[in-house]
């Protein structure tokens, strides 16, 4: 079983099933976030969703690169956690299923693709509390510990 996080689903409310790739990006001693500034501003691991035909990992590659313009290695799966939200961009009620992975970020290629995306790194313990959904704070807990 996935543990859930957030919001408990409205057992009257339909909900698409999408999965996504996010990562842990430490380097030296600080990590690589994004910070999306809407619908809100909020600071979160880079990743996405997993489109079809893709796998997780092609997946990371693209999201990572999209969201901060920084080519990642050795990607390597931590575990999953899955939440119930509104994805506005979609507008649609999703459940969210999260695989984390770590990797290192090893060449930054250029700014973010992404809109409303902006790079942020920061000390792993200041991250803990500044991102903003619970599944990425327990991964970011479990690995720096």
């Amino acid at each position: 079983m996935i543990r859930r996080f957030g919001q408990q689903p409205d057992p009257k409310r339909r909900y698409t099933t999408r999965p996504g790739a996010y990562a842990i990006l430490p380097r030296g001693a600080s990590l690589l976030l994004t910070l999306q500034s809407t619908p809100e501003r909020e600071f979160q691991l880079p990743g996405g969703g997993i489109d079809p035909g893709e796998s997780a990992i092609q997946a990371l590659h693209r999201e990572v690169y999209e969201e901060t313009g920084w080519r990642i290695a050795s990607p390597l799966r931590l575990g999953a956690f899955r939440r119930f939200t509104f994805m506005p961009e979609y507008d649609l009620w999703a459940e969210k299923i999260c695989h984390v992975f770590v990797a290192r970020p090893v060449m930054r290629l250029g700014n973010p693709i992404e809109p409303d995306h902006t790079v942020a790194w920061m000390a792993p313990e200041i991250a803990m509390e500044a991102v903003y959904n619970d599944g990425d704070r327990m991964f970011l807990r479990r690995y720096f510990g």
